[in-house]
């Protein structure tokens, strides 16, 4: 059985087009899988485990549902959703792994990852990564009230869609220079990453070697899904049924 990965769902209750396609994926494709592994910003916003947001619960139990079924579920931080932790983690029986992380699986050693660390152009971005993946600022925001952390996830989306309609488009995509440092640095040939929204395979010669990344598209318009098994990967966009 194949091995799945997506990213950037951006899963929230306003668009419930996208959550049903994505429930359907992990009662179709990913049940049975190898395993399912989710590169970052499974949620559009996500305040901490003790969000008692019924949508957020309605996505705990589908991947309860599925790891209960056997299949390992593994979950990177992204963005949005760097306060997921370990209440999250035993509730759902989902893997939180570090990013990066190197895979080994059907005979290849893969490198995943997020991808907004490889986006170093954008410095104002990159100030604000460090800060909200600092571990004391998570917990101070932890310590806030619900209401307090919903305020303040809503004022972020709103700065986040200024940042990114002001920034030119080349400075929020992977810098070239980053992007082969990782790969010469872990000692990977391959790289599979999301963040970007910019699905697609580019192939590069690193000191001489050949080297893939892989990115993974976000579910605004269409699925986007990546299967990996013996024959190597496929990139796929699953248009949306509409009802």
């Amino acid at each position: 059985m194949p091995t799945w990965l997506v990213s950037d769902l951006h899963l929230e209750a306003s668009r419930p087009e996208i959550t049903e396609q994505f429930l359907g994926f992990l009662k179709g494709d990913v049940l049975g899988a190898d395993a399912l592994y989710i590169l970052g910003d499974l949620f559009e916003a996500s305040i901490g485990d003790d969000d008692p947001n019924p949508h957020q619960a309605l996505i705990q139990n589908a991947l309860t549902q599925l790891s209960t079924r056997g299949v390992p579920i593994y979950v990177l931080h992204g963005n949005r959703d760097f306060l997921l932790g370990e209440r999250f983690c035993t509730t759902t029986g989902v893997t939180l792994v570090d990013d990066p992380t190197i895979v080994e699986r059907y005979g290849q050693r893969v490198l995943l990852t997020h991808g907004d660390a490889l986006c170093i152009d954008d410095v104002p971005y990159q100030r604000l990564r460090a800060l909200v993946r600092d571990p004391i600022w998570q917990r101070q925001l932890r310590k806030l009230s619900i209401q307090q952390r919903q305020t303040l996830a809503a004022q972020a989306r709103t700065a986040s869609r200024a940042h990114t309609t002001t920034q030119a488009k080349m400075l929020m995509d992977v810098n070239a220079g980053a992007v082969e440092r990782l790969f010469r640095d872990a000692d990977v040939s391959i790289i599979v990453h999301g963040h970007t929204h910019r699905p697609g395979t580019h192939q590069l010669s690193v000191d001489g070697k050949d080297c893939t990344r892989i990115v993974t598209g976000d579910w605004d318009r269409a699925g986007s899904v990546l299967r990996w098994d013996e024959s190597g990967f496929t990139l796929e966009s699953r248009p949306r049924l509409v009802s």
